[in-house]
């Protein structure tokens, strides 16, 4: 089987990379992380241009890629480099969906990026139940609250989950609609999310369903196992870097055979993350693709532990101090774990379908 990427996903994944090692350092990340919304509006406007956010769709919803292997080549270089913008949340599943629904201007919109999003699902209690929904519909207003709803104070839109009796249905509400509040925070591994409460505010249908979220989340599953594969491949690379020029005893500490040995792990557990995201990829359309997607997520949430902890413990303090890079990528690996169902989630989804 051939595992080389096509031309054409080659020179997107060669255009990025060039990109965000030149403009994405960690400084200029520091300064958006401190920043009110979160992300960069050049940085978002530069992504767009360079064709990155139209390689999350299809050619039927006006972009040029977004089959598995084409989220995968994004998402692993944005998680390379550490980006903070909500490229996920925002164009990934927040365009997805209104693609879905026949938004094609919003989604021109998107591409172009003069459109932020935010998806709001997840509701307190809730943890990784997609059918935890409490929010309430009754006509055109929607009454709930939804809890860490990501770039939801930078969004123009958000698009909500509601229950209408016994179905779950998906609204659009503008920002800054009435009875909306939004009460931001900033996350760990950077960014921005808020606790998103609504009082009869006034939404809009899109004719969705749960099942149209449900294969959006599919896509996610894939995007961060590949952003977490790219941040574990900059952990990685940080480490042998430090290993072989931090001396002891006038040598390389990393030529010292108990790190060699704790290097090589690293090694290993990278090369089976890389293969998981691959399978996890190539089989979005396959009949059990649920099953693929926990057995790499599983994957993600374990290997990612050990690289982040044997990555920090083998540089020492340093590691810790916000102005160096693995800082920010070790926190961005762990909490990679807890978006979409961690580990402990995927591994009792895995058992399930394997016995269903």
């Amino acid at each position: 089987m051939n595992f080389d990427l096509t031309e054409e996903r080659q020179m997107l994944q060669d255009t990025l990379r060039r990109y965000l090692r030149d403009k994405y350092t960690t400084s200029v990340r520091n300064e958006i992380i401190d920043s009110d919304t979160g992300l960069s509006d050049s940085i978002w406007a530069e992504l767009a241009e360079l064709g990155v956010l139209g390689a999350l769709f299809t050619e039927e919803q006006g972009g040029f890629g977004g089959a598995g292997f084409d989220i995968a080549v994004v998402f692993e270089e944005l998680g390379r480099a550490g980006v903070v913008e909500p490229v996920l949340d925002s164009v990934l599943m927040g365009g997805r969906l209104l693609a879905a629904a026949g938004k094609s201007d919003m989604v021109e919109e998107v591409i172009a990026g003069a459109l932020h999003l935010a998806v709001a699902h997840g509701e307190p209690g809730g943890r990784y139940d997609l059918d935890h929904v409490h929010t309430q519909a009754d006509g055109d207003t929607l009454t709930g609250r939804k809890a860490v709803v990501m770039n939801a104070e930078a969004a123009d839109h958000l698009i909500v989950s509601a229950r209408d009796g016994d179905a779950i249905g998906l609204y659009l509400v503008a920002q800054g609609a009435p009875g909306l509040t939004i009460q931001g925070y900033p996350l760990l591994a950077g960014g921005r999310a808020a606790e998103v409460t609504l009082d009869k505010t006034p939404a809009t249908p899109l004719g969705l369903t749960l099942a149209d979220y449900e294969a959006v989340n599919t896509l996610a599953l894939v995007a961060i196992s590949a952003e977490a594969l790219g941040a574990m491949e900059t952990a990685t690379a940080l480490t042998k870097d430090y290993l072989m020029t931090r001396k002891q005893f006038g040598r390389p500490i990393g030529t010292f055979q108990a790190l060699a040995h704790r290097m090589s792990d690293l090694l290993i557990e990278l090369e089976q993350v890389r293969s998981a995201v691959i399978n996890a990829a190539g089989n979005l359309e396959a009949h059990d693709r649920d099953l693929h997607l926990s057995a790499t997520k599983n994957l993600i949430g374990r290997a990612g532990r050990l690289v982040a902890e044997e990555a920090i413990q083998m540089h020492g303090g340093i590691a810790m101090t916000q102005e160096y890079e693995l800082a920010h990528i070790a926190k961005r690996i762990i909490m990679a774990d807890h978006r979409f169902g961690d580990t402990d989630y995927h591994l009792e989804r895995f058992i399930a379908l394997s016995a269903a």
